[in-house]
């Protein structure tokens, strides 16, 4: 069993325990700490408390000190880790040596680096406003207490991604992972309890399996910025909830990006690219592109070798190297995708390939690799995250038309653009409406690369020297002074 961590102490959760379901399996793989509203009252006090009477905020070496203590805990306890990233969210092995684990804790060093070597107060210099010298210096510090709610895809990569930083800059925080992945935030907890040199209150992670305790981090006046990653919907019900007390709100939530194909492009290449992308860990990313934009007459090319290339993935047990495509973290999560594939049947779309539970594999929350053709981009099914292994391919009629396919969508945080002349490809890029994008397979995402998203794919950006700093208030302070 996993436990809280409040205080500095690790503790038993006020609804006892709940268990945690192995995606793969639909067993029970053990039980975690089940949080209750006193339990998160108490970690938003000691939360505050580290704050304000503390010199945590203050200390840039004592933080520096503990964050690379942390990683090096992470480090040193990755195999176990590991073990539980495969088990609790079927994540594929492999992705544990990257986003899913290790390059999520190895990423640790950049906002603690960025801290160390920040220019925490600038020097304005003197000016005369009003006829009275002035000497004005420009100080950024620490917003206060954080609240992180997290989701269950990229639970290591995401909880990391805020409690970095935001330790990083001098704030406290509170961390609420999802109620499907609770071992992978608890395991954090613990080891900044038994192998580092945090303050108490510095860090508290409560588990829960109701998703409504974390909203009580948007409701408290105590809390004075909330990072949230999920779906738009909620993201919204965030900001709505935070807008009471006016507390900051940084958002990265939904996606249904666009993956263009420009007509000197390899279609092959291209669409072989974009059915691996939509596919890893079950295409539950917010980030991935699951609508294929390709050129109108070569349409059917298209198809074939996106569904050539799914066909070819392969899906199964998260713990075979080979896996690129394990389960879907629920079986709400799996019915929920089910619904989408048949409403892209109703709307006049057909499968080809997928459309349902892979041959073989009778337990376990798989959903088959899917290619859906015969939609427009007016279709449910190519305009809601449907956060599942399933690419939408839609047609265009040349660059413009591709432009206007992509950035029509309440969404804008990523997209993807092939083509074999990189200039027109360039201008493609520069056009679409998004936070990220990808050209002729370049890799946008890196600990010093701010990623986040234009329009309802949220506000704010995480990661990168634009990351850390969404977590720094700005104060100017003016003093008179006689020349």
């Amino acid at each position: 069993m996993t436990a809280l961590l409040i205080d500095g102490h690790l503790a038993v959760g006020g609804s006892g325990t709940f268990d945690t379901i192995n995606p793969a399996t639909e067993e029970p793989i053990g039980s975690a700490a089940d949080g209750d509203a006193a339990d998160m009252d108490r970690a938003i006090g000691a939360a505050r408390s580290a704050f304000d009477d503390s010199d945590w905020s203050r200390d840039v070496a004592l933080r520096v000190h503990c964050l690379r203590q942390l990683r090096s805990a992470l480090n040193a306890e990755i195999e176990a880790l590991r073990a539980i990233t495969v088990a609790e969210v079927g994540a594929p092995v492999s992705g544990t040596y990257a986003s899913h684990l290790q390059g999520p804790v190895n990423d640790l060093a950049f906002p603690v680096d960025v801290a160390e070597n920040y220019s925490w107060t600038t020097d304005l210099g003197v000016v005369s406003p009003m006829g009275i010298t002035t000497r004005r210096a420009l100080v950024r510090e620490p917003y206060g207490v954080v609240g992180a709610i997290t989701p269950f895809n990229f639970p290591h990569q995401i909880n990391l991604a805020k409690l970095g930083p935001a330790l990083a800059a001098g704030n406290t925080a509170v961390l609420k992972p999802a109620p499907e992945t609770p071992w992978c935030a608890a395991e954090i907890g613990r080891i900044i309890a038994e192998h580092t040199d945090f303050p108490p209150g510095v860090v508290n992670i409560v588990t829960s399996s109701d998703p409504r305790i974390g909203a009580r981090l948007s409701e408290d006046a105590r809390v004075d910025l909330v990072s949230f990653t999920g779906s738009t919907a909620t993201g919204a019900a965030v900001m709505a909830s935070a807008a009471q007390s006016i507390t900051k709100v940084c958002l990265e939530l939904g996606g249904k990006s666009a993956f263009v194909v420009l007509d000197d492009a390899d279609p092959v290449r291209a669409c072989a690219a974009a059915a691996m992308a939509v596919s890893r860990h079950a295409g539950q990313g917010c980030a991935f592109t699951t609508r294929l934009v390709v050129p109108r007459d070569r349409y059917d090319d298209a198809v074939e070798a996106a569904a050539a290339a799914m066909a070819g993935i392969p899906v199964g047990d998260p713990t075979d190297p080979a896996t690129v495509c394990g389960p879907l973290i629920s079986a709400r999560q799996r019915l929920r995708v089910q619904g989408y594939l048949d409403l892209a049947v109703a709307e006049g779309g057909s499968f080809a390939c997928g459309g349902g539970r892979p041959a073989g594999l009778d337990r376990g929350y798989f959903i088959a690799p899917t290619v859906v053709r015969g939609l427009d981009n007016s279709a449910r099914a190519a305009r809601e995250e449907i956060f599942g292994p399933v690419l939408v391919v839609l047609a265009h009629d040349g660059d413009d038309d591709a432009i206007r396919i992509a950035n029509d969508s309440p969404y804008g945080l990523s997209a993807a653009v092939w083509g074999t002349d990189s200039d027109r490809a360039a201008v493609v890029a520069a056009r679409l409406r998004t936070g990220t994008v990808s050209v002729n397979g370049g890799v946008w995402y890196s600990a010093d690369a701010p990623f986040g998203g234009y329009k309802q794919s949220g506000n704010g950006r995480e990661m990168g020297v634009a990351g850390f700093e969404e977590y720094l208030e700005t104060k100017v302070i003016a003093t008179a002074v006689d020349l």
